[in-house]
């Protein structure tokens, strides 16, 4: 399946974004561990959040999470601290996602957690007990916070709670501050000693009610149509998002002020406070960015600058290669058809000088694959914004954190047409083999 996008003439109008799925993952396992805690409000309803509401609530002996990261990650820890014993497996790309730090962290712990494979990887066997030890722990800082925010959330219900030294250089800090600051509203005694270390007290959680706001990362793609759109009087509004916001991917604002976009704080159409994006001529010529606290914003500022025509280097991309996909090889791949020529000969860091394929001849619509990964299809789709039409590959992988973003963009104004291909037919790019 596939979808031809085609632009609107304007963007001048207002969206309700999706509920923050990362939210609505810690939220629900907080609850999971608070009695008579009750169900938080606007939880997101995209795939990541449906797999572990339903993995909570009917616990199941085996426990097939998709291609859900998050909840991978959070599950087996939980997993660990509830009596039963389970097999945690997910989608082949999962099964390929390396697990072992945060086994062995567990294990340190006294967790029981065995592997139904490959050493490392899902799946797992885990047995659960509702009186794990804790005590001190040391984990590499520079790994996945979804394995720092799992081990912490499950802090509180170990009997000598949990003393976690980050080592190395510490990775996507916002979304750690973000898990803190959560646990904290649900009455965790959790406080950060020095730069490095975080102290969990055994006090269990409270019953607290908590409503989930919109998603900054889903927000990230109004900011690339704004960026790219050639209506110079381009407004966006956004009910539910907040300046202050404990999401690490807030920081997108910073980074598209640098790409012609302004943000502000507003009282939206529909009388609730949010956000409006703004266009403005204010581009810089080259963006250099350390992006290791916001790893899911790449292709998104990746994909901007370079239909911008603006060079970049960016940092701090190591979590990229262990996604839903590859997604250095994929910017790579994908971008590649539209003539760019990127450079990722350094790890962690991805580069556009402003070379162009000599060979480039463009086509329309070109066709672009989403490798399995809703990141890949959303960031590439803004991109009819400066070209006649993109055809985007498996649109429905959108449907993992956003579930209406084509349903938006056609409200906006964008032109769509939906098709199959033939499988005898050949089409210009391929998936991951």
């Amino acid at each position: 399946m596939y979808i031809d996008l085609m632009r609107p003439v304007a963007v001048r109008t207002d969206v309700q974004l999706p509920a923050s799925k990362s939210l609505s993952n810690r939220a629900l396992l907080i609850r999971a561990l608070t009695p008579e805690c009750p169900m938080p409000e606007n939880l997101s309803d995209c795939d990541d959040t449906r797999v572990m509401t339903r993995a909570l609530s009917e616990m199941p002996e085996v426990i097939d999470i998709g291609a859900t990261g998050t909840a991978m990650r959070f599950l087996t820890a939980y997993l660990c601290v509830t009596p039963g014993t389970h097999l945690l497996t997910g989608t082949d790309r999962m099964r390929h996602r390396p697990i072992a730090i945060l086994v062995d962290a567990l294990r340190a712990i006294g967790a029981e957690v065995g592997y139904h494979g490959e050493e490392g990887f899902p799946p797992l066997y885990i047995t659960g007990c509702n009186a794990l030890e804790g005590g001190e722990l040391k984990v590499r800082g520079d790994i996945s916070s979804q394995y720092i925010s799992a081990l912490l959330m499950i802090a509180p219900t170990l009997r000598k709670g949990l003393r976690l030294t980050l080592t190395d250089r510490i990775a996507s800090r916002p979304y750690i501050d973000m898990t803190v600051a959560m646990m904290r509203e649900f009455g965790a005694d959790v406080d950060w000693e020095g730069d490095d270390t975080i102290v969990v007290q055994p006090t269990g959680y409270q019953p607290t009610s908590y409503k989930i706001e919109g998603d900054w990362s889903a927000a990230s793609y109004w900011y690339e149509i704004v960026a790219l759109t050639n209506d110079p009087g381009a407004w966006v509004e956004l009910p539910g998002l907040r300046l202050d916001s404990t999401q690490g991917d807030n920081v997108v604002r910073h980074i598209f002020e640098r790409l012609g976009v302004s943000t502000e704080s507003c009282i939206c159409k529909n009388g609730e406070s949010g956000i409006r994006l703004m266009k403005t001529s204010q581009v810089e010529c080259y963006l250099q960015c350390d992006m290791s606290s916001c790893p899911d914003l790449a292709q998104t500022v990746v994909v901007t600058c370079a239909l911008l025509d603006v060079p970049f280097s960016l940092t701090g991309l190591e979590s990229l290669r262990i996604k839903e996909t590859d997604r250095i090889h994929a910017l790579k791949s994908e971008l590649h058809k539209l003539g760019y020529v990127l450079d990722d000969s350094q790890e962690g860091r991805l580069e556009w000088n402003g070379e162009r394929d000599p060979e480039f001849v463009a086509t329309d619509p070109i066709s672009i694959q989403t490798y399995d990964d809703h990141r890949m299809a959303m960031a590439f789709a803004p991109i009819c914004c400066r070209r006649h039409s993109v055809r985007i590959m498996d649109p429905d992988v959108v449907t993992k954190s956003y579930p209406t973003f084509w349903d938006d963009l056609k409200r906006v104004g964008f032109r769509m047409v939906k098709g199959t291909l033939s499988p005898a037919l050949p089409h210009n790019g391929e998936g991951e083999e």
